[in-house]
């Protein structure tokens, strides 16, 4: 928690007036006994109304100060944690967009939307009641023993020895269960991750038929949360029964220390009943601290957790200023990988293994292989998603390191294999490419892409609404968007990363015919698992296991390439007779 306190700084004002009303009004409840006492002692024995309601207007006083003081500190109390939660909830989204995928991929995303919404939630709670009663229910409990010091000090040594005790008993229940609620949000990680997981594959869950299956692992997952939640909080339980037992017995020892003082004449009857409401007065306050207690608990591992997420630093850094030319050599290529290896965090093998290629400027490079043969890992390490383990990614002659984030996303678009759009217009989505991109440019992206006529036939073009994640569309006009999107931006180099998956034949050819027509030099790469995709293209990497059998064209790799002719072979069966078993195209 005290790591997160940077975010309080804004709202210091705040953080001090709510306890600081609070204390206020914790001297009129302590003075309450006092006026209590005196109207038994003076007024009642005395017969005086006078003086009853005397000290009756001044209980009415102090108890209208008292209630206004609480309603200032609970509005300050309030301004100060929503402000906070809202500076802590920008922080970590902020931070969580700084972060690598590497950083990306080990987190998750269901803890960081957990951390996110209902730990900083917690966490805003905690500051709310932290800021109101973390200072009232100790100045209660200690300024009632000093009360009590200042009526008889035989009766109020009862205070000093149960004041402590009752302290330990708290702060023991707070050691062991801080740990166990920690253990409880990350049960709750479990189960909004898999919340989320059943919420967006439902349609293959109904496709096989595993809705038994699913509730099932649901409900598993929700028990042990449960049952999670019930042990810690018998724990939490504890603090009430046995803080009422402890106050209890020295409200006992109170009464029987005083009964005999009043007996020898020490004290009167009033100071007898302003002890005993001294010590009420603990006890409300022991409920409402163990309410705190509670929450605080809940608080701090949720703090934790937040300040762990802050905690991760980027792997990684943009320089400043970019350090590449601002024009490249005339003889250097788009994109060169000079032995590039990778692998990614934890893996147990890289996922590329000493890659080396160019491609020139204006080239179209196809890229293909098997399932899990680094495809995509490749063209991630292009616009520097992750950064390569061994040997160097060049752009325009320059490596990518040297580029400042801006200046390398200025260079390149990408269009990933799942397609992602926006809540919003379609205008808005595609705007992404070129915030000042007027709607003449969006309709030939939109015609490059083959979107064109998708638009033309939503209700109001270009400003039809689409729906979170592009619900309201199928695969393939999602991907057409998608590519129109990247289109739109103009770049020099074009990353198509499987992204024509969902689209026909003859669309998939249109499109390509497009994208290879675009005028300026743009540089292109089409990752496929579809020769036809990529059997035009310039140049064809083909990549097994992460490293590469093979770069040329079409032809070129269909005389030289074993693994390449093995993939062509298996999408066109027929063409394997005619050239003979195992043998080469002619």
């Amino acid at each position: 928690m005290r790591s997160l306190a940077v975010y309080l700084k804004s709202y210091t004002i705040e953080s001090i007036l709510a306890p600081l009303f609070k204390l206020l009004e914790v001297v009129f409840d302590l003075l309450v006994p006092i006026v209590v006492a005196r109207m038994i002692d003076v007024g009642i024995a005395n017969n005086d109304r006078r003086y009853i309601w005397g000290c009756f207007g001044v209980l009415l006083l102090m108890a209208a100060l008292g209630l206004l003081c609480s309603i200032t500190a609970q509005y300050f109390a309030a301004k100060a944690s929503v402000g906070f939660a809202a500076n802590l909830r920008q922080a970590v989204f902020d931070h969580i967009q700084s972060l690598s995928f590497t950083e990306l991929d080990t987190l998750g995303s269901d803890t960081m939307i957990t951390r996110l919404t209902d730990d900083i939630n917690q966490v805003q709670n905690g500051v709310n009641m932290g800021l109101r009663l973390l200072l009232r229910s100790p100045f209660v409990v200690f300024g009632a023993m000093i009360m009590a010091f200042t009526i008889d000090v035989k009766c109020a040594l009862v205070y000093a020895v149960a004041i402590p005790v009752l302290f330990a008993v708290v702060f023991a229940i707070m050691l062991v269960s801080i740990p166990l609620f920690k253990k409880v949000q990350a049960g709750l990680d479990r189960v909004t991750g898999m919340t989320r997981e059943n919420l967006t594959g439902v349609r293959v869950i109904r496709a096989f038929c595993r809705e038994e299956q699913s509730v099932e692992e649901f409900e598993q997952s929700n028990r042990e949360l449960t049952r999670l939640n019930e042990f810690v909080g018998r724990i939490s339980a504890l603090l009430n029964p046995v803080t009422y037992v402890l106050i209890n017995l020295a409200a006992v020892f109170v009464i029987d220390r005083a009964a005999v003082q009043v007996n020898i004449g020490s004290i009167a009857q009033g100071d007898v009943v302003a002890l005993y409401n001294y010590m009420l007065q603990i006890i409300v306050e022991l409920i409402k601290l163990a309410s705190l207690i509670i929450t605080l608990n809940k608080s701090v591992a949720c703090a934790g957790r937040v300040a762990g997420v802050l905690a991760v630093e980027p792997s990684m850094s943009y320089p400043a200023v970019s350090s590449a030319a601002d024009k490249p050599a005339p003889d250097s290529a788009a994109v060169r990988f000079d032995h590039v290896s990778f692998t990614y965090k934890n893996a147990g093998a890289p996922s590329l293994t000493d890659v080396s290629f160019a491609a020139a400027r204006g080239e179209t490079v196809g890229i293909i292989g098997g399932t899990g043969s680094g495809k995509s890992t490749l063209v991630s390490l292009i616009p520097r998603f992750y950064d390569a383990s061994a040997g160097g990614v060049y752009v325009d002659g320059a490596n990518v390191r040297d580029y400042t984030r801006e200046a390398l996303c200025g260079k390149i678009a990408v269009v990933q294999q799942r397609a992602v759009l926006f809540q919003g217009s379609i205008r808005d989505n595609l705007k992404w490419g070129g915030e000042n991109a007027d709607d003449a440019a969006l309709w030939d992206a939109l015609t490059a892409a083959q979107a064109k006529d998708v638009v033309e036939g939503k209700p109001g073009g270009l400003d039809f609404r689409l729906e979170q994640n592009g619900r309201n569309l199928s695969g393939g006009q999602k991907q057409r968007l998608s590519i129109a999107r990247a289109l739109v931006k103009k770049p020099e180099i074009l990353i198509l990363d499987d992204s024509s998956s969902a689209l026909d034949f003859a669309t998939d050819a249109a499109l390509r015919k497009a994208i290879h027509a675009i005028s300026g030099g743009m540089t292109t790469f089409i990752v496929s698992q579809r020769i036809a995709c990529i059997r035009q293209a310039d140049k064809i990497l083909v990549l097994d296991n992460g490293a590469l059998a093979g770069a040329g064209t079409h032809d070129e790799l269909m005389r030289a390439c074993t693994v390449y002719r093995e993939i062509y072979f298996s999408q066109f069966p027929e063409e394997r007779a005619a050239c003979g078993k195992g043998g080469v195209q002619q």
